[in-house]
């Protein structure tokens, strides 16, 4: 399973769909609409988010297994260096392992200032870099103390996260390099808006993989489909690393004025005719839609 979702990635048409689990205790909903809308015909894996903007959620690992055992394909889990010392990254990724959990993707995590739950604090032993070092001790089959493990895990494939641009090419091409030098085998970005963008930040990937002498990596390019003119808004105003085309905005402003359904009309069809021509330049894509897998469906058509 493992093995084909990684050649894929690196030598075909290779598309993943993010869930988010809800806060909740079971994720079966998900599962269930995910079968409803056929979605796992549609991609080569599903990717599981980690109690984002440190909203405590249904665990991503636990995610991650019911997706595997439903649909047979590969889920890669998200770990955040926000919960975890150490010991419960090395101790969480040993227990997944067994489960056939190997596809992981590391993230240092949104500040724990933003949780819903009362008085937490955040763990922070390192960034995202720290994970991977570890993932790759144990693909040596060693802890990240250097001893020796005493069964060594399946191989575990690492893969971590990029701004989709940044003002200084250099700091971006520095970060994408510290990061594949950590033996990545796919870097997700943040979502791509334009065939320019797209065209840039894999340049500056490829100059990053070549200083990392790191070949066999492969750059996913994220996408969130907007369809409503506040998710542009507060794309380009709130996250970094997003540049939404003020052109999108513009035609979203002139269809909110005529109806609400106009919107979502527009924003659907600048969304798709974008998604398409991204697709046909680099077929590499993490979809995103928050859960909105109706949206997904139409968009995979």
């Amino acid at each position: 399973m493992f093995e084909k979702f990684i050649k894929s990635l690196k030598n075909e048409k290779f598309i993943t769909l993010e869930t988010t689990p809800k806060h909740s205790a079971t994720f079966e909903p998900i599962i269930e609409t995910i079968q409803e809308l056929e979605l796992h015909k549609k991609v080569n894996g599903f990717s599981v988010t980690d109690s984002p903007l440190a909203k405590m959620k249904y665990s991503a690992l636990f995610a991650s297994l019911k997706l595997q055992t439903t649909f047979k394909k590969p889920a890669i889990a998200t770990m955040s260096m926000r919960d975890r010392n150490k010991i419960g990254l090395q101790s969480s990724l040993l227990g997944a392992n067994e489960f056939d959990i190997r596809t992981i993707l590391a993230l240092t995590g949104d500040s724990a200032s933003m949780s819903d739950q009362p008085n937490v604090k955040g763990v922070f032993e390192g960034n995202s870099t720290l994970l991977l070092e570890i993932i790759k001790c144990f693909n040596a089959g060693i802890d990240y103390a250097g001893r020796n493990l005493d069964v060594k895990p399946n191989t575990i494939y690492p893969f971590a996260v990029s701004n989709a641009y940044a003002k200084n090419p250099k700091t971006l091409q520095k970060k994408l390099r510290e990061k594949l030098e950590r033996g990545i085998v796919g870097i997700i970005s943040q979502p791509i808006y334009s065939i320019e963008n797209a065209k840039n930040l894999l340049e500056i990937f490829e100059k990053a993989k070549i200083e990392a002498k790191n070949d066999k990596a492969t750059l996913i390019i994220g996408y969130f489909p907007i369809i409503r003119l506040r998710t542009a808004q507060f794309l380009s105003s709130h996250v970094p690393g997003i540049t939404v085309p003020k052109s999108w905005s513009q035609k979203l402003y002139d269809a909110k004025q005529i109806s609400d359904k106009e919107e979502e009309k527009v924003g659907f069809e600048i969304s798709k005719k974008t998604f398409d021509e991204l697709l046909d330049f680099h077929p590499k894509i993490h979809l995103m839609t928050a859960n909105n897998f109706k949206l997904a469906k139409k968009l995979l058509t």
